[in-house]
Order: C-alpha cells, then sequence, then structure tokens
C-alpha cells in the first residue's frame, strides 16, 4: 500500500471474499444467499461490492430504496435485487430496471398491483414482508385473507417469496422472543401456502440469524454487517475480518502549555504540557461529535492517541503526548485497532451508523489492485 497522504476509506475485497465464504459456510449448499448493499454498501462502495459479491455466486441482492437498485442495474449488476423499502411514486423505475420489491402493506400492495395490471404484466415476482414483532415495516397475520383474494385474482404479480425481519437474534437473552418470531412467521408461511395458488418461497434469517438459529434458513438467508466483517458478538468477531480501515495523516503538531485549550468552545484544557496532532477529518466526513473529548481513541505507530477537545467540521485534535511521530505520519481511526466496533460502541453507538456515516468526499481504496 503506498503511503497515505491524505484521508482514505481503504476497502479489503479479499476480506469481503473470506467473510462471504465463512458466512456461506454455516447454511446448507443448497440455501440461496442475498447479500445486503444498502447504503452505499455499508459505507463502502455498492457498486464495486455488489460487483465482487456477483462474481463470488452471491444468489441476490438487497437495497433498501429503487435509485440504490438502479444504480447497480446502470452498472451492469444483474443477479436479482430487493428493494426492502420502495415507495409508490418509484415503481415505473423499478419496473424498468427489473428489481423485486418488497410488499409490506395494503396501500403499497395495491398501488404496486394496479400499476402490474396498466402495464399488462405476467407474474412479475414480488417478496411480502410480514412483521412478527419488530414493528417497523411488515403485513399482520391477519392480512393473510386480503393477499390470497388479490393474489389468486391476479396473473400480473406472483407472491414468489415471504419473508420476516428478526428484532433480536444477536442477543441471547432474548432467545424466547426470536422463538416466537420464527413461530409466528412459520404459521403465516403455513397459511398463505395452503390459499395461495402457487408455493412461495421464504427468507427469515440475518446475520445474526444465520449464526445463530441457522436450523431455519428455509430457502434464502440475508447477510448485511456481518460481509463487512462483524458477527455482533465477539466470538463470531474473531472468524470475520473488517474489510473498511479509514486512514489520514496528521497536518500540524502544537504543544500545548498548561492552563491552554484546544479547540471550540475550549474544550480541552491542558493540565500539563500535551502535545496534539491536528488530523484532516472531523463530522462532515462521518466522525461525530460524540466521539471527541476522550471518549475514543485512534491509532499512530500503534499506540492509542485519545481525541481530545470538541470535533469540528474537517478536523480532530489527538493526544500524542507519549507518541513518537511527525507531521505527515499515518492515523488509524478504525480497522484493526480500533475496530469499527470498538470505536463506536465508545462513543454508546454501533458500527452500522459508524460505517454507513462515512462521507463520500472520503477517498475510497480498494485492495488488493
Amino acid at each position: 500500500m503506498p503511503k497515505v497522504t491524505e484521508t482514505i476509506l481503504e476497502i479489503n475485497l479479499s476480506h469481503l471474499e473470506h467473510n462471504y465464504r465463512i458466512l456461506r459456510s454455516k447454511i446448507d449448499p443448497k440455501t440461496k444467499f442475498l447479500a445486503v448493499v444498502k447504503a452505499f454498501g455499508y459505507g463502502s462502495d455498492a457498486v464495486i461490492i455488489a460487483k465482487k459479491l456477483e462474481e463470488l455466486g452471491t444468489d441476490y441482492l438487497a437495497v433498501a430504496y429503487v435509485q440504490e437498485g438502479v444504480q447497480l442495474r446502470k452498472a451492469g449488476v444483474k443477479i436479482p435485487i430487493l428493494v426492502l423499502h420502495p415507495q409508490p411514486i418509484n415503481f415505473e423505475a423499478l419496473l424498468k430496471n427489473k428489481l423485486e420489491p418488497s410488499l409490506y402493506s395494503k396501500h403499497v400492495l395495491k398501488h404496486f398491483l394496479a400499476l402490474a395490471e396498466k402495464k399488462g404484466l405476467k407474474e412479475y415476482p414480488v417478496h411480502l414482508k410480514f412483521n412478527t414483532g419488530l414493528n417497523r415495516l411488515g403485513f399482520l397475520e391477519d392480512d393473510i385473507p386480503l393477499i390470497n383474494d388479490l393474489f389468486n385474482q391476479t396473473n400480473n404479480l406472483k407472491a414468489s417469496w415471504i419473508f420476516s425481519h428478526l428484532a433480536a437474534s444477536e442477543d441471547k437473552n432474548e432467545n424466547a422472543f426470536t422463538i416466537e418470531q420464527i413461530e409466528t412467521f412459520e404459521s403465516i408461511a403455513t397459511k398463505l401456502d395452503l390459499q395461495l395458488k402457487n408455493a412461495t418461497f421464504k427468507h427469515l434469517l440475518n446475520t445474526s440469524g444465520i449464526l445463530n438459529y441457522s436450523t431455519y434458513q428455509y430457502d434464502m438467508v440475508r447477510s448485511g454487517i456481518g460481509l463487512y466483517g462483524f458477527g455482533n458478538h465477539p466470538d463470531f468477531d474473531d472468524e470475520l475480518k473488517p474489510i473498511a480501515t479509514l486512514k489520514t495523516i496528521i497536518s500540524q503538531i502544537h504543544t500545548i502549555e498548561p492552563g491552554k485549550t484546544v479547540g471550540y468552545n475550549r474544550a480541552f484544557k491542558s493540565k500539563a504540557q500535551t502535545k496534539t496532532a491536528t488530523l484532516p477529518i472531523g463530522h462532515a466526513d462521518g466522525i461525530g461529535r460524540q466521539y471527541g473529548n476522550g471518549t475514543t481513541y485512534v491509532t499512530v505507530n500503534n499506540q492509542k492517541a485519545y481525541i481530545i477537545g470538541n470535533v469540528c467540521m474537517d478536523m480532530i485534535m489527538i493526544d500524542i503526548t507519549d507518541i513518537n511521530c511527525q507531521e505527515g505520519d499515518e492515523v488509524i481511526i478504525f480497522g484493526k485497532n480500533p475496530t469499527a466496533d470498538s470505536f463506536a460502541s465508545n462513543a454508546n453507538t454501533i458500527s452500522y451508523e459508524l460505517l454507513t456515516g462515512i462521507s463520500q468526499r472520503v477517498k475510497r481504496i480498494f485492495v488488493p489492485y
């Protein structure tokens, strides 16, 4: 890797392949694998990540919104793409790009069915989302009669898949709730398959579901954060490899005398002579103010350097008093040490938020080249 001269997000595609193969090894070879690449590929680059996963043999991709799927199609991605949260205003673009919608409410179903009838579609594949306890999106079990009536009376759409989302599959203390969700899903699936004119395929497990409840893998599993290197538990984190490393450099070094302050609102006040380094990265790049004032650390020459004072829009300051370094040296914000998970948890947030919040102005570098 060439010497770092600016703030970059380094994406390791061999780590992505490693994670994919680890997760695949947890399921039956016949079970399909859906890779979630929403939110710019969890903050990396959805197109490059999707193409690599397509090359590796992923069966399906998933995005949150239609425009994310359109971007992948424009880039030449050909495998099926599920849109998890489509809006009726984007249904035309969804159809034009051969994306598959998650239909999660009567309102959305009726809008999509009306468009399908207008265009004379034949058995266009859709995924029916059921709410089994997350209480975010989805039909309820009581909606089954309506769904059956609509789908049994049309040839325009086909209920190819039904699915739901587990709320706490990473938390062993919530095992009873997870099993309750699974049982509710089983009940819904049984009722639908008894009454629909076609049998449905099913998917339920997310990353933590794959790792903790693989018995219930059904016809397909879905993985997002696991592909990017996090298993929501230390045991699984050891098996996976984070694909993203956020790097920057030291722009300037200062010596702060006792009683002097650093940064906005004079948030850091030196009790003794302190050496600080200013880095070209800030809350506009995704390192929010919650990470400042000694909350978390970065590493300089493999040594911890805590962020001091308030995080600025384009800069942070770190304490390098006991670290031998100079201007231009590389700094690791997160990667192997600290990991994105530990960096985030120190500020009472999660790796998902940190990773997906890295600004698009941060240059992405992909390895291997």
